[in-house]
């Protein structure tokens, strides 16, 4: 019989890992705050990975500093809301996602921030057919992602946090002051159930767009994700995500793929900072981030690029146009700076000729 759940492009953290949630859950013998699934470590536990007393492996979700994922479940221990500030690609959503799913066991109720989101998407809205026809009624009103989480003690999670517009930010002041929403349409209020809490994310790229008032930032705890360390741990991320991501996507194994990942990050890792891995060499940097999730996805597009048009093994040919339209963002001033880290820096290696005739090729 079919799992309907095989058939979802983009599974929600809780189904996707179902069973290890319940093997931490199980073997949790911890103190939990109320209405949390599991304690404050064994929710590290499933971000960072381990093996747990029974033999089942938790596979690493997040990949980077401990303390700042004890950090982050300590903050929403307390009555601290908790905001995930970093550059794109950083794994935001990613953390804000898993956090809810561990403690909550739902990582859906989810406002995504954009310049047009309403007050309404923090606070609650109307049915409004029902409104005219009966009056304010709780029939009628229809709860917002925060609403549920307060009456029900779960997280609420709020993606680009700074894209919303100021006045509708400062919709989420009471509720993280008082936590209290209220409805005085009803004469009347929502208190919030032990365990609510709200994790938002900004990009600290969009400082200036809509900043925090400093009222609304004092309800937060903030945690800077940062890039990945070294070489090596984004490589080790970028592996993961890809097999996670070949995996739904039914994709065949691709043996070998180590090299051509590897050259990814290097290129994506000098051209971000500015300098050659060696030191030796400074380049232009492009207008892009160049982020570890585009690097994810110049591979995964790598991989099926190698899978349907090519040999099956993952070569310089199968990445070379995927680099170029994550490196070339500007068709005029990062096309210069493309040009130049290949004639400078690729040219040079020699055990670089493939990825240079096939970035050659592509860009002509």
């Amino acid at each position: 019989m079919t799992n309907p759940e095989q058939d979802i492009l983009r599974p929600h953290a809780e189904q996707l890992y179902a069973d290890e949630l319940e093997a931490l859950a199980r073997s949790d013998d911890r103190p939990r705050p109320q209405r949390w699934n599991m304690s404050p470590p064994a929710v590290v536990t499933y971000l960072l990975g381990g093996t747990l007393s029974d033999g089942t492996v938790i596979s690493p979700k997040y990949v980077g500093p401990r303390r700042l994922m004890e950090v982050a479940v300590a903050t929403l221990a307390t009555d601290r809301a908790l905001l995930l500030l970093g550059v794109p690609g950083t794994a935001k959503t990613w953390v804000s996602e898993h956090l809810s799913a561990a403690i909550s066991g739902r990582s859906t109720l989810l406002i995504q921030g954009t310049a047009g989101t309403p007050e309404e998407a923090i606070r609650y809205g109307w049915n409004y057919a029902r409104l005219l026809a009966e009056g304010p009624s709780e029939q009628a009103l229809v709860p917002s992602p925060v609403m549920t989480a307060m009456r029900e003690g779960k997280i609420a999670r709020i993606e680009e946090l700074t894209r919303i517009p100021s006045d509708v930010q400062d919709a989420l002041i009471t509720v993280l002051s008082e936590k209290s929403l209220p409805i005085p349409e009803l004469g009347t209020e929502v208190q919030a159930a032990k365990g609510f809490s709200v994790i938002a994310t900004a990009n600290n790229r969009d400082r200036g767009v809509n900043e925090l008032s400093s009222a609304l930032r004092r309800r937060f705890n903030t945690v800077v994700l940062p890039l990945p360390a070294t070489a090596d741990e984004e490589v080790s991320i970028v592996t993961q995500r890809v097999q996670a991501l070949g995996q739904t996507l039914d994709l065949p194994e691709i043996p070998s793929a180590s090299e051509e990942i590897r050259r990814v990050v290097t290129v994506f890792r000098e051209l971000r900072s500015g300098l050659t891995s060696d030191g030796r060499t400074r380049v232009k940097q492009p207008s892009g981030t160049l982020s570890t999730a585009e690097a994810i996805s110049v591979v995964t597009h790598g991989v099926v690029m190698s899978a349907h048009f090519g040999d099956g093994v993952l070569r310089p040919s199968d990445t070379a146009a995927g680099i170029l339209g994550a490196v070339v963002k500007d068709p005029v001033a990062d096309a210069v700076v493309w040009t130049e880290y290949l004639e400078a820096v690729v040219r040079e290696r020699k055990d670089w000729a493939d990825f240079y005739r096939a970035c050659r090729e592509v860009d002509h």
